[in-house]
């Protein structure tokens, strides 16, 4: 390994340091004109957002696997059940159908009680899960 001479070192260090105080990467002003609609916009759409709710009802997961196995499952289950919403999530690693959107325990376990004739492995999940 070379070592550097003191002189060499010194030059260096005084190199370094007049290149790190000239930097000024960060001394620019930046003038941003927008439309005041888009404040407007922006503020109506975080109001809506904050009104909408989606964790507040009861669902029924029926399948948990596959992609294609969930597409399948969902597209018979709207055939059958065609007055139930359904959707697919992806939760690593597995695609889940679920259906419904009940607003109370006992109109999702009705429904429950249904379902579980024509699907073996449903059961309900609570609002916020």
């Amino acid at each position: 390994m070379r070592i550097l001479t003191p002189t060499k070192r010194v030059f260096l260090t005084l190199a370094m340091l007049t290149l790190a105080y000239n930097i000024n990467a960060q001394d620019q002003n930046l003038t941003l004109n927008q439309d005041p609609k888009f404040e407007q916009l922006l503020n109506d759409k975080r109001k809506i957002n904050t009104s909408i709710s989606t964790n507040d009802t009861y669902r029924i997961q029926i399948f948990s696997g596959k992609s294609d196995e969930a597409k399948k499952t969902l597209t018979d289950f709207k055939r059958e059940f065609y007055t139930i919403d359904g959707t697919i999530i992806f939760n690593t690693p597995n695609y889940k159908v679920l259906v419904g959107n009940f607003k109370t325990r006992i109109e999702a376990e009705r429904n429950l009680a249904e379902i579980k004739k024509k699907y073996k492995s449903v059961f309900l999940l609570k609002p916020g899960k």
